[in-house]
This record gives structure tokens, C-alpha cells and sequence, in this order.
């Protein structure tokens, strides 16, 4: 930027140039959500070097491609563009950036202050790679600290904003509306963690209030500015996701189609925006409608194969609760060939369909679910130095096909549905309830009638947990109770699958909050949480239990202790 004597007439050029922009990377974006991508990027392209905004969304597009593909020369190329976009941010800050000093702040000018929420979004997403690209602790520490660099910045931008000495520039919305996700992403994230992780997130200085953070990112998605769609897909992710895996499993289906409606009315055909109306009407239920919704995203474009994989997914449940076993098997397998996010749990899924089916039906492609099942170890992966949960229980559930004669796990589909919160789905749709508990009752009668061995209490309890969710999806609450204190009584005995009694806990307590008994729902919370540690997909269900004491409005700090 200019110094001396010309220093006012190339301020007024940078307004200038920061509207033009705007306004360029705001087509961009167009083309991007109509499914233009190749067009969305050669449009960035030419001024990456010059624009921090043109290198942002750029590097941003990549980044998405990146974390879709799971590839590593994506993310290696994703990581040096985001680097090369914050360095081009860093030439527009000023030199002395603290924006918490009074009079810093009040003197930077509309470039710089969109300088800094820029370089914001760049230090957040490069973490994010970071996570992804390196397991060693040292770059694991790099990354918090760049997530906490973004956060401090955000943070002072709102407050500066917020002030009456703010410069309001002719792009004051585009400004605003980066600070209201920065924020608002913050706050909506961190308030999903439970308290004791809260507390020392609280402790270097992060805050988390779920219904601040979304206050900030419904002002920006429905504002009209660059980061409307980042601030919607944010919140719709909330609802159709998060709300069901880390949470008590209503989801907010109102909210999301009242987001989705103006996205879909201006892109009819975007695939990400036909991805989430399928997600909608998979929650309500609605499951042919889902199924024609994603494979009508598939259809959309051809260009990213990466979005097929996330309706694959979701085709992949659509027909496992419709009980179409050789359908789900089919999208496994697509998802195993093309996509490298988990082929630990695509092979474990292909195994668990294949071992559904009567042992006198041909299997697919003469496929063996012995043997798939014996190959998910050597899938196995690490994102951010760990082995994402659902992997590592895949593998632990597969052990026993180890033997030379192994014992059939039960029903490995409708304990891998019940992880991802699945029972909620077919909630208001009796049919496929009563199709669950069919298979349920059949898969029991096949354990009374086999020989006793080491893995026969918990596969037992494992069919009396998922059996109490279908009872209680058909209003029997009192047989539900009864299912589920059978898990109880066979405590002591269980011998592998340690999840169930605080999951089952879990299940218990939220039949309680459906009965107006919240006193005994929350002794029963509070249980799960102190009594139990170190079994399968712990953080998930401890996600859980913070959600439902939240639903409660209970105390959920740790002295809150239990004599339980």
C-alpha cells in the first residue's frame, strides 16, 4: 500500500478495489453453488496474487476439494495455496496489528480491517490441514495455536465492529458477515463440547455459547454477503448432523428448510444445496423423497465425484432402513472403490450388508463377508494423529472373524445405525420400525437357539438395547424400559462390548425426559458420565449425555458429583 502524498488517492483506489473484489468473488461463489466449479476458480485464478479475497475463496474452494477427496497431494497443494492467501493478507494488515489497543483499531482503514478477518479465515483453515495432513504432536500443537491466533483476531474484530468509532466502508456487510461466522462458528462449536473440555478451552481464552453462535450465523446466512452460504452450510451441518450424532437425536428440520428454501429457489440444481434438502427429508422420515433428492445431487454434476460420495453415504442408510440389504451393499462398495475417507468402515459396512442376507443367498460379486470382515484392520487410518472412532470400533466388532471359526456377529447394520443415531430417523415411520424389530426378534431367536460361547452375553444385549429404541419408537415405553434394564442386569458379564450400559443409560434417561421424569433422567446422565470410561466411542456418547443435561437445563459441571 502507498505512503507520502498519494497516500489518500490509494486508499480510495483499495475501496475501490476491495468492491470490485467483492463483487467478482461473489460470482465466483455463484458459478461454485451452481455447479460450475472449474469456471468458479478460473474466474479467482488470474488475481490470487493480488486480492486476498480472490486467494481466499480460492484457496477455500480448494480446501472443500481437499477434505473431500482425502487425497494427499490435495491437501499438501490445498495447505500451500491457504499459505500463499494469508500471505497475501499479511501485505494489506498494517504492520502493528493490535487490534486491542484502542487506538490501532480505530485507525485502520476499511482494507486493513478486512485484512484481518481474512487472515482470520486463513490461520482457521490452515489449521484445519494441518489436523489432516501431519499426526506428529508438534504439528498438532501448530494447529491450536493457529486456531487460537484466528480466535483472537475474530474476537477483536467483533468487539472493534461493535464500537461506535468503527469505520463503516462501502463493503461494511461483506466485513461483518466474516466476523458473524468467525464468531458465531466459534461459539456454535465449542458450546457442543462437553464441560470439563469447555472448562480448558475457557482457560486460554475460547467461549462457547451455542445460542450466540447461532444469533451471528443467522444474521450472516441470511444477510447478502460473501459468507452467507459458509454461515448456512454451517448451520445446516448443525442441524441435520451434529444435532443427530453429538446430540439427543431430534435434529431442527424446520430451521434447516427455512435456510434451504432461498438457496434452493436461486440454484434449483446445486448439488450441495440438493445433498441437504435430502438430508431433511431423510430426518422426516420422508425416505423415497431422500433417495430421489441425493441421487438427483448425483445427477447434478459430474465434475466433483466427491459430492456423489456424500449422497452415497446417505443412499447407503436410506436403504438400510428401508432393509434393502443388496442396495446399502452397493453403495459400500461404490464408496469403497472411489472414496479414501474411511475404507476401514466402507469394508466393514460391505461385510455387515453381506452377513444380513440368509446364508443361502449369493453374495455380490461372489464377495465373502468373512473375509471383508478380516480385512478392515488393514484399512485402518489416522486423521490428526488418531484413528477416527467409528474405524477403531469397526475393528474391534470384526476381531472375531479372526477365528478360524467364527462366531456371526448379530446384527453388525443396526448396531453401526444405532451409532450414527439411525433409530431417530425411522422414529415417525411405524413400517420400518416394525421391520427393525422383526429383525431383531428373529436375529434373538437364532442366539436361543445356538450353542453358549464367549461372545453370547453381549451380542444379547446389544439386540435388547436396539430392541427397547424400536419399542419406544412404537410408544411401548414401558416394554422399552424393560429391554433396556436387561442390559443392566447383565452388567458384569458383559465382556467386550462395554459401550452399552452408559449408552443404554443414555437411552433410559432421554425415555425418562419423554415421560416428565427429569429428576431420574439426570441421576441416570450423571451416571453414564462418572462411572464409566475408556469404552467404544466414548466422546460421542459423552457428547451426548452433555446434551441431553443441557436439554435439561441441569447442572452440568463436574463438582454436580455423583454418589451414584
Amino acid at each position: 500500500m502507498s505512503n507520502g502524498k498519494d497516500a489518500n488517492a490509494a486508499q480510495n483506489s483499495s475501496q475501490m478495489t476491495l468492491k470490485e473484489c467483492l463483487d467478482e468473488c461473489m460470482e465466483a461463489l455463484d458459478l461454485f453453488l451452481n455447479n460450475h466449479f472449474s469456471e468458479s476458480l478460473e474466474r479467482l485464478r488470474p488475481r490470487v496474487n493480488e486480492s486476498m479475497y480472490h486467494a481466499l475463496i480460492y484457496a477455500t474452494v480448494l480446501e472443500m476439494q481437499a477434505m473431500m477427496t482425502f487425497q494427499h497431494d490435495d491437501i499438501t497443494n490445498a495447505g500451500i495455496t491457504m499459505k500463499s492467501a494469508q500471505e497475501v493478507c499479511q501485505r494489506f494488515r498494517r504492520k502493528s496489528s493490535a487490534l486491542a489497543n484502542k487506538s490501532v483499531g480505530d485507525s485502520l482503514n476499511e482494507v486493513q480491517l478486512h485484512a484481518e478477518v481474512c487472515y482470520a479465515e486463513c490461520q482457521l483453515q490452515r489449521a484445519a490441514l494441518t489436523f489432516l495432513q501431519d499426526e506428529n504432536m508438534v504439528s498438532f500443537i501448530k494447529g491450536g495455536i493457529k486456531v487460537r491466533n484466528s480466535y483472537l483476531i475474530y474476537k477483536e474484530l467483533h468487539a472493534l465492529i461493535k464500537s461506535h468509532n468503527c469505520l463503516k466502508g462501502a463493503s461494511h456487510v461483506h466485513l461483518e458477515g466474516g466476523v458473524s461466522f468467525g464468531i458465531g462458528a466459534f461459539n456454535l462449536t465449542l458450546s457442543l463440547f462437553p464441560p470439563r473440555i469447555l472448562k480448558v478451552l475457557e482457560f486460554a481464552g475460547f467461549s462457547g455459547d451455542k445460542d450466540y453462535g447461532l444469533s451471528l450465523l443467522h444474521d450472516g446466512a441470511t444477510g447478502v454477503n460473501l459468507r452467507s452460504m459458509l454461515s448456512a452450510m454451517l448451520l445446516l451441518c448443525y442441524y441435520t448432523f451434529l444435532t443427530f450424532i453429538l446430540g439427543t437425536g431430534e435434529g431442527e428440520v424446520e430451521e434447516a428448510e427455512r435456510l434451504l428454501k432461498p438457496f434452493r429457489l436461486r440454484y434449483p440444481r446445486g448439488a450441495i444445496f440438493l445433498f441437504f434438502a435430502g438430508r431433511t427429508e431423510e430426518i422426516k422420515g420422508n425416505i423415497d423423497e431422500a433417495v430421489a433428492l441425493f441421487e438427483d445431487g448425483c445427477k447434478a454434476q459430474q465434475a466433483w465425484k466427491q459430492f456423489h460420495h456424500m449422497c452415497y453415504w446417505e443412499l447407503m442408510w436410506c436403504f438400510t432402513y428401508k432393509r434393502a440389504w443388496k442396495m446399502a451393499y452397493f453403495y459400500a462398495d461404490l464408496l469403497s472403490q472411489e472414496s479414501r475417507w474411511s475404507k476401514a468402515m466402507y469394508v466393514y459396512m460391505k461385510a455387515a450388508y453381506l452377513s444380513m442376507l440368509p446364508d443361502d443367498e449369493d453374495r455380490p460379486f461372489g464377495e465373502n463377508e468373512v473375509q471383508l470382515f478380516r480385512q478392515v484392520p488393514t484399512f485402518k487410518q489416522k486423521i490428526a494423529g488418531k484413528s477416527p472412532p467409528t474405524e477403531k470400533f469397526a475393528i474391534r466388532k470384526a476381531r472375531r472373524y479372526k477365528a478360524a471359526c467364527p462366531h456371526k456377529l448379530p446384527v453388525p447394520v443396526l448396531e453401526m445405525m444405532y451409532m450414527w443415531n439411525g433409530f431417530s430417523m425411522i422414529s415417525k415411520r411405524p413400517e420400518l420400525t416394525e421391520g427393525m424389530l422383526h429383525t431383531l426378534v428373529e436375529a434373538e431367536s437364532t442366539l436361543v437357539e445356538s450353542l453358549e460361547n464367549e461372545f453370547s452375553v453381549d451380542d444379547r444385549c446389544v439386540i435388547h438395547l436396539l430392541k427397547g429404541l424400536c419399542l419406544k419408537n412404537q410408544g411401548l415405553l414401558q416394554a422399552a424400559e424393560e429391554s433396556f434394564r436387561k442390559v443392566f442386569s447383565s452388567e458384569k458379564k458383559i465382556r467386550y462390548d462395554h459401550y452399552l450400559v452408559p449408552n443404554t443409560l443414555v437411552e433410559l434417561s432421554l425415555l425418562y425426559i419423554d415421560q416428565g421424569r427429569r429428576e431420574e433422567a439426570i441421576r441416570l446422565l450423571h451416571k453414564a458420565k462418572h462411572n464409566y470410561k475408556e469404552y467404544s466411542m466414548e466422546s460421542r456418547t459423552q457428547f451426548r449425555i452433555h446434551a441431553a443435561l443441557a436439554k435439561l437445563k441441569a447442572n452440568t459441571s463436574e463438582e454436580e458429583d455423583t454418589h451414584l
